[in-house]
């Protein structure tokens, strides 16, 4: 017993020395987007009488992700912060009819001053306060650098992706990601393929960020097949050179779910 007492002393010990931490509840995460949205839009109205939001959004503040144990726990934390705080500004500034409200300057001159919904430092993660756009691209983007991040993330807009009913969870991360880009891509809302024409309108995501896609549009095209119907991406791996690609123009309404007036 005793030589048990100090194995387990020294393990203790060594957590503390490599500032292992535990993740958050990520099930509580879940819990508030099964309840609060419906085929990607969300119920803000009843979103905002829910506790389980700021106590999701305590636990995030408390974690630091350095001392996490895998990229995996890491990325997962990381997208659910961007998404959970993300409703948490919705809820709070109330916008009217898009996440583009909030802020000065609108998307185009808004980017330019950093005056955006996405600027305003709301978003505690480990003690340390981060805009949405810092979260996006000075770590998602920077240190993870996968692409099919860009399918998770939603900016509460009707051309985003759509909202998961679920959280993102290290152990099961990467089929997740995948089934976002399916989600994604298959939505001709949000995608659009001519297999007869052979034209691609994608989304102006695969613009924006082309570089986390490719170097051109062609790359774009190739790395959105991946992910497109079956009959799509076949022809387009097939045969890439005569499709002619577009992007479609971003719908920034917000994905809010028309309650009945009563």
């Amino acid at each position: 017993m005793k030589i048990q007492f100090l194995a387990t002393g020294f393990v203790f010990l060594a957590l503390g020395l490599t500032g292992r931490s535990s993740a958050p509840d990520h099930s509580l995460f879940s819990q508030v987007l099964a309840a609060h949205v419906r085929d990607g839009r969300v119920d803000y109205a009843a979103l905002k009488l829910d506790a389980r939001l700021p106590r999701y959004l305590e636990q995030l503040a408390a974690t630091d992700p350095a001392g996490l144990a895998s990229d995996q726990e890491r990325l997962a934390l990381w997208l659910n912060a961007y998404n959970a705080y993300t409703l948490k500004l919705i809820i709070d500034r109330e916008p009217a009819k898009s996440i583009t409200e909030i802020g000065t300057g609108g998307i185009a001159l808004g980017s330019l001053l950093k005056t955006t919904a996405w600027d305003i430092a709301l978003a505690v993660v480990g003690g340390r306060k981060y805009t949405l756009n810092q979260i996006e691209h000075e770590v998602i983007r920077a240190q993870f650098k996968d692409a099919r991040a860009h399918f998770a993330l939603n900016c509460a807009s009707g051309s985003c992706p759509i909202l998961r009913t679920e959280a993102y969870e290290a152990g099961k991360l990467d089929t997740q990601l995948d089934d976002q880009g399916r989600l994604f891509l298959r939505d001709s809302a949000r995608n659009r393929f001519d297999l007869a024409a052979k034209t691609a309108q994608l989304s102006s995501i695969f613009k924006w960020y082309q570089k986390d896609f490719g170097n051109d549009d062609r790359a774009a095209l190739l790395a959105a097949a991946k992910y497109a119907p079956d009959e799509v991406r076949r022809a387009i791996e097939a045969d890439p050179g005569p499709w002619r690609v577009s992007y479609l123009a971003y719908d920034w309404s917000l994905n809010s779910i028309d309650r009945p007036k009563p």
